[in-house]
């Protein structure tokens, strides 16, 4: 039986990263430990919006913390040593950082000073923690990747409660990136880069989790990472090297294809825009932030709520 594609929408180039920040060399320690072919200058990820509507982004190979504007001009907030990765904003105005190096970094939106927050388990390092996500209530779940795959399933996702306890709720993923909750949020999803498939997390009364499964089986490119929600419950993948974000219903079906109108990588999405329905991606190969106009608005985040 053969099944006709989902409809495809199209990009827009919304901002481009200035060649001035495009500063990173081949002998970049990050980029060092990537595979061949990734780009190097700049890399984009982990975009999220302010209440005052505007889009915070990183640039993990020179460590810096960008903000940009509705006009889609970069600026500057924080440049240090380390490797930021994910981003969200805290109800309270902070902005919280995945950072590979060094683990969830907190940065001050005013000051742009860069602070630990959550450095180890315990007296255990982090692999190399990779995106985050905050419930509702507060809690903060985070995705730690390291260099894990098919080859080396131990990459692990954590809960950070908002009354201080961190547990590890999954130590066997292999390569565990961007995530999301459900519109109950009575599970999480995470994209399983590596295993070119998204994983669906459930959660019991307890808050334990079990019968953990695949929710959307991917092929091509380099798997999932960046992911949103949209109000449908609808779940929007940035699939990385592939050059689209694919939005799959609340059942898990091909829904739309969103096509990038420059380059490969797209890493990673965020909504935005007056009615919530533009849909920002990062795509890492040009350096730029792409725009789509979207069906169904994003899910209000917990930073707007």
């Amino acid at each position: 039986m053969l099944f006709a594609p989902p409809p495809v929408i199209e990009t827009e180039v919304f901002a481009r990263l200035p060649d001035s920040l495009r500063t990173a060399t081949p002998d970049n320690a990050w980029v060092a430990g990537q595979p061949v072919g990734a780009p190097v200058g700049a890399f984009l990820e982990g975009p999220s919006f302010d209440r005052a509507g505007n889009l915070w982004c990183v640039d993990i190979q020179n460590g810096r913390i960008l903000r940009v504007n509705a006009a889609g001009t970069f600026h500057v907030v924080a440049e240090y040593d380390g490797w930021p990765n994910g981003l969200k904003i805290h109800r309270d105005g902070r902005i919280f950082v995945a950072d590979y190096k060094h683990g969830i970094m907190q940065v001050d939106p005013a000051s742009g000073r860069v602070t630990p927050f959550l450095a180890r388990q315990a007296v255990e390092p982090f692999k190399g923690v990779n995106d985050l996500f905050f419930a509702s209530n507060g809690d903060l779940y985070f995705t730690d990747q390291g260099l894990t795959g098919l080859h080396d399933p131990t990459g692990r996702l954590f809960r950070h409660t908002a009354d201080g306890r961190l547990d590890c709720l999954l130590d066997n993923i292999p390569s565990p990136n961007g995530l999301v909750m459900n519109r109950d949020e009575s599970a999480l999803y995470v994209a399983v880069t590596r295993g070119n498939c998204v994983w669906r997390v459930p959660f019991l009364r307890s808050g334990d989790v079990a019968k953990v499964g695949v929710f959307v089986q991917m092929s091509g490119g380099g798997g999932p990472d960046g992911m949103a929600l949209d109000e449908s419950g609808g779940l929007v993948v940035a699939h990385v090297a592939l050059g689209t974000v694919w939005v799959f219903d609340r059942h898990g079906e091909p829904a739309f294809r969103v096509k990038s109108c420059t380059g490969m990588m797209t890493t990673n999405v965020a909504f935005g825009g007056p009615d919530g329905r533009s849909l920002y991606i990062t795509e890492s190969e040009s350096g730029c932030i792409l725009r789509a106009q979207m069906p169904v608005a994003g899910k209000r985040m917990y930073s707007h709520a």
